[in-house]
């Protein structure tokens, strides 16, 4: 009889490899934000290694949070020292619950910096269609909403478009937008890896060029871990859709395609 181990390893949610909110939430973490987070399958970016959300309450809640937060924090003395509070919310929650609250914001003249993730779909809950993709409940093409255009309708200026799966760009548009004391908000776009079902080749480790760092597994990617004996990088061919994030991460150039790396742990 086969004897199981009476702990066995704990494997908590996480989000899908090559997730694209995974690099927004990387570099959030990185400026040590203060992250109001919302009700999504991207609530998963709370749990470690990410933990980079603050707070999840409900639908909309991220964006009237901030608003409050970032009002709380005006009234203080030490506002130059305190983190960035940034709010963090889907395009479809945005579109049922959040629109409203930005309405608010920009009314009041509020600042802060608010990030939609736009995946292009309802992700948390099957995949169903939005206002923003345009695509309704019964499948049927509508109207897709602009949410750029609708940002800057409500009366705020500084509304940038960013491809979320491009690390330099998400990083050099939030060290913009949360430096500035006005309202911004970041339209963060790239299509859910459950709906647009594009799998590249499997990255692999080149063993002789990694360093066990541990900055790529820190992204929190379920393909990615460490060898138990070196503790390098190692990448697990069967979870990895080659999506290219980590490899932006790597200070030592050691994640490569499958056919270019040497002596790789794959």
């Amino acid at each position: 009889m086969r004897r199981f181990p009476r702990v066995l390893p704990p494997r908590p949610p996480a989000l899908c490899a090559g997730c694209p909110h995974r690099l927004v939430y990387a570099e959030l973490r990185r400026l040590k934000a203060t992250v109001l987070g919302d009700i999504g399958c991207y609530t998963l970016g709370a749990l470690p290694p990410l933990s980079a959300l603050d707070s999840t309450v409900d639908m909309g809640a991220s964006i009237s949070m901030a608003h409050g937060f970032e009002l709380a924090r005006s009234m203080g003395e030490t506002r130059a020292e305190d983190r960035p509070v940034v709010a963090v919310i889907g395009d479809s929650t945005f579109a049922h619950s959040g629109i409203t609250s930005l309405l608010t914001i920009s009314y009041n003249q509020g600042a802060g910096t608010i990030c939609i993730l736009d995946n292009r779909t309802t992700a948390m809950t099957g995949q169903q269609g939005n206002p923003v993709n345009g695509i309704t409940l019964q499948g049927r093409p509508s109207r897709e909403l602009d949410l750029a255009e609708l940002c800057r309708a409500l009366g705020i200026d500084d509304v940038r478009e960013v491809d979320s799966m491009d690390m330099r760009a998400v990083r050099g548009a939030l060290e913009e937008a949360t430096s500035a004391a006005t309202l911004s908000v970041i339209v963060f776009r790239s299509p859910c890896v459950l709906v647009h079902r594009t799998r590249k080749p499997a990255l692999s480790v080149d063993s002789e060029a990694c360093r066990a760092c541990g900055i790529c597994v820190s992204l929190g990617c379920p393909a990615l871990g460490k060898d138990a004996g070196s503790g390098k990088a190692h990448i697990d061919p069967a979870l990895c859709i080659g999506c290219g994030q980590c490899p932006q991460y790597c200070p030592f150039d050691a994640i490569r395609p499958g056919d270019d790396a040497k002596g790789g742990t794959r």
